[in-house]
């Protein structure tokens, strides 16, 4: 995404592009930490718009915040690990220049990395959370390590001036400010996934401050790192229509950089941290995906819920919900080999599903539940009506600007075809909530004493939020995702 980011719209667009979208998406993260704060439960989105939405309308706003949720997640398993086979590949063709590493080599590669993320969440899940403390400190420590050697053994270094005012245009569309606005897909596709901490609130102690933390920081570390290593590599640069614009460039671009700044070898290092993290992140939302469909079809939400709604015995793991997003990756996957601007397609419909069941939750929140909100302890105050309006506006912007084209002149091979598979998912959802679905969906299922039951308008919060609290041990709600 960097190397196709800096095609369209140059450094300038990278680094400020980058700029703005954290800006926005800090906004949007106070919105839903002042939700979450009211709300500290794993269910997250899909939870609080149970909480938010008027008794008529919640299940079918709990219905669409989930499937919006559960595209994002299955398309971000495509989206990641498609990404390692291309870093792969691009390992390749450092050391074996003649071998040609097609689409469907990198398909091949992208099968077998979606099969080690399905074993790994089936058999040794336990390991995720060794997995996840080791992906921090990779992404932190190789952030570091790639920034401050790759800038003391490249030479020459660009200039300031090409890394925060050069403008490259590459995109075929004659508006820049159309070319600039491109870029924003591939920050807005790094920034976002950040309502993961309030899915682990009630194992967070003081959970209505410590989940709304946990989502700011999220966004503000990533951020501010994000910020500083597009910086550096931006200044690792040494031939811009070499290294990026030429179609003899290894690919992904960011390789050729580091093979032209700091040789083959260090450029294996780098890339060791940046295909070890990648790697984690697929296998992270692996399990998140697969707890989300379990939870889901516990619902009756999901197409076979019998089945994706069952645990195996040994490992007591949601394994049919773990394959069937395996299964569902590796078709989406498909599309990678047919169409030259697949990838861009899938890591749009990977940020439209995230942003739309961001939304939800949060134009709830400003219009049906703005007299009825009671906000928990970390809350906006007066300014929330207006922060979540500048939200919603940021997330509807960028879900239509994902959706358009980002090549020039457009045709039937370079088309955007983002919105071919999400209309078609969200189509047939809706076709099944409007046949059966509205029937008997009623939202979130919680266990209460080993019975389910829906929760409705006059649960108590502190039942089942706040576990750190003194309450009576005899009755306690606890979600099963």
């Amino acid at each position: 995404m960097w190397g196709d980011a800096m095609t369209d719209a140059g450094s300038l667009g990278v680094i400020w592009g980058w700029f703005i979208t954290g800006v926005f998406t800090m906004v949007v993260a106070c919105s839903l930490a002042e939700i979450c704060s009211a709300y500290p439960t794993t269910g997250g989105l899909y939870f609080w718009t149970s909480r938010l939405a008027s008794k008529e309308y919640m299940p079918l706003a709990c219905w669409l915040t989930g499937w919006f949720n559960w595209i994002g997640l299955c398309f971000g398993i495509t989206s990641i690990d498609l990404g390692l086979s291309q870093f792969i590949a691009g390992i390749i063709n450092i050391w074996q220049p003649d071998v040609e590493t097609s689409v469907y080599m990198q398909y091949g590669i992208y099968i077998g990395i979606l099969l080690l993320h399905g074993i790994i969440n089936s058999i040794a899940v336990k390991w995720n959370g060794v997995m996840n403390q080791l992906a921090f400190w990779v992404n932190i420590l190789g952030i570091l390590f790639i920034v401050i050697v790759g800038l003391a053994i490249t030479r020459p270094l660009a200039t300031g001036s090409f890394v925060f005012s050069e403008f490259y245009n590459g995109s075929g569309f004659s508006s820049n400010g159309y070319a600039f606005l491109l870029v924003i897909l591939q920050s807005q596709y790094t920034l976002s996934g950040y309502d993961s901490a309030a899915h682990m609130a009630e194992e967070t102690k003081n959970s209505q401050h410590g989940s709304p933390f946990g989502i700011l920081m999220a966004v503000a570390a990533n951020a501010v790192c994000g910020f500083f290593f597009l910086i550096g590599v931006s200044f690792m640069v040494k031939s811009f229509e070499g290294q990026i614009v030429s179609e003899d460039a290894i690919q992904p671009q960011m390789v050729q950089v580091f093979v032209d700044g700091v040789g083959n070898a260090w450029t294996m290092v780098f890339l060791v941290f940046v295909m070890v993290s990648i790697f984690f992140c697929g296998s992270s939302l692996t399990l998140g995906s697969s707890r989300m469909v379990y939870a889901f079809a516990r619902d009756g939400a999901m197409p076979l819920s019998k089945y994706l709604h069952s645990l195996e015995p040994r490992t007591n793991n949601p394994v049919y919900a773990v394959w069937f997003n395996i299964l569902v990756a590796a078709i989406v996957g498909v599309l990678y080999m047919i169409n030259s601007t697949a990838y861009e397609a899938i890591v749009s419909v990977n940020t439209i599903g995230s942003q739309l069941s961001y939304l939800v939750p949060i134009l709830l929140r400003i219009t049906v539940a703005r007299d009825t909100f009671k906000p928990g302890p970390w809350n906006l105050g007066r300014y929330s009506t207006v922060v979540g309006t500048l939200s919603s506006c940021w997330l509807i912007f960028t879900c239509c600007l994902f959706i358009c084209p980002t090549e020039a002149p457009i045709t039937a091979d370079n088309m955007n075809y983002a919105i071919v598979p999400f209309a078609f998912i969200m189509a047939l959802s809706g076709g099944y909530f409007a046949i059966w679905g509205r029937k008997w969906f009623t939202g979130p299922v919680r266990v209460v004493d080993g019975q389910e039951v829906v929760l409705g308008d006059d649960d108590s919060l502190a039942s089942f939020t706040k576990q750190d609290e003194k309450a009576d041990s005899s009755v306690q709600v606890r979600e099963k995702n």
